[in-house]
């Protein structure tokens, strides 16, 4: 089976916590690690004038292997387009939120062996970053140009249909 809908994991999910009387049963343990490679790419030691960036339309929950997904599509874009020196892409948020599922048995006898939603803790299944509105996901520095500027619009384009909500790309330049 694949993966759950974003609906599934809502915002108002409580946080991964687990509190025990014996401390060390406290510690949250089996967390898939995450997916995300590299969370800044491109050139870094240069300096940029210009910034292009998703930005979030609400609060959302984005998952992990979404943000690496939309930076794989976002990088390959900018490498051919602007050539590797010419720009830095930078991933702005991090996967923390835990996300649990109840796994139910399903098949014949499936109700004699589960106890349905009692004890429906969940086991980790992966992570997801918190989103708040007008927050930026993922952005890309380059120098101004029209033709550079168009370049990684078109890009995080791309790259914004691979991430859950709904986003908008936004453009501020630095003097």
């Amino acid at each position: 089976m694949g993966l759950r809908p974003a609906k599934c994991y809502r915002w108002n999910s409580p946080a991964y916590t687990r509190v025990a009387k014996n401390p060390q049963d406290s510690f949250v343990t089996g967390i898939p690690g995450s997916k995300i490679t590299h969370y800044n790419t491109g050139n870094l030691k240069a300096s940029f004038d210009t910034e292009v960036s998703i930005v979030a339309e609400g609060d959302i929950q984005v998952r992990n292997n979404a943000l690496e997904s939309a930076r794989i599509a976002i990088n390959q874009i900018l490498e051919n387009t602007l050539g590797a020196n010419n720009y830095m892409l930078k991933v702005r948020v991090y996967p923390h939120h835990i996300i649990r599922e109840n796994v139910m048995a399903t098949g014949a006898g499936a109700d004699r062996v589960q106890s349905g939603m009692r004890n429906a803790f969940g086991k980790p299944i992966g992570t997801a970053a918190r989103v708040h509105k007008d927050q930026a996901v993922i952005t890309v520095y380059i120098n101004k140009s029209d033709e550079r500027l168009t370049n990684a619009k078109k890009a995080l384009r791309v790259g914004k249909m691979k991430l859950p909500g709904s986003m908008r790309i936004s453009v501020r330049t630095h003097k």
